[in-house]
């Protein structure tokens, strides 16, 4: 073959070369698919140990146990929050962390931003189970630079009921 081959086949060859020998002392040995396969258990199998170790800050951990925890303290609140478009969604979204409330924090804070609600009820251009669920607005048309709070109630969101 002629060098105009040989060449560029070479650099290639090189390139491969020097990202496997890269990825052999970058990649940690433990690294690979656990038992789920790529999709959900591709990681560290060390990295398991060291999440472990951190600190918990939230208290509802996915079991739905938020509303009766904070309902043993805000039983009104809870109980209205429940009944109506907002009772899937954890007290500590809006809140923030509450492992150890009331003790520390004494009191949560409230996040009022309209951003919040915006990650749910942006209107997405596209069509999902959820949409059904969770009404969504334009957020440059349906009243721009307000925060939602001023017009509706996060525990009970239906502007009527303000």
């Amino acid at each position: 073959m002629k060098n105009h081959v040989w060449r560029p086949l070479l650099v290639v060859i090189a390139l491969v070369v020097g990202i496997l020998v890269f990825r052999f002392f970058y990649v940690p040995n433990d690294f690979g698919s656990g038992e789920y396969g790529f999709m959900y258990s591709f990681h560290r199998q060390s990295n398991v140990g060291e999440w472990k170790e951190q600190p918990l800050m939230y208290r509802d951990t996915g079991t739905h146990k938020m509303h009766e925890t904070c309902g043993e303290c805000h039983g009104e609140e809870v109980q209205v929050r429940t009944e109506d478009m907002h009772g899937i969604i954890s007290c500590e979204n809006c809140h923030g962390p509450a492992l150890e409330h009331p003790e520390n924090p004494e009191k949560l804070g409230i996040d009022r931003s309209r951003e919040l609600c915006l990650r749910c009820h942006t209107d997405l251009p596209y069509t999902t189970s959820e949409r059904k669920r969770i009404p969504g607005i334009d957020p440059a048309e349906h009243n721009a630079g307000i925060e939602c709070v001023d017009c509706h109630n996060p525990h009970n969101p239906r502007l009527e009921d303000m």
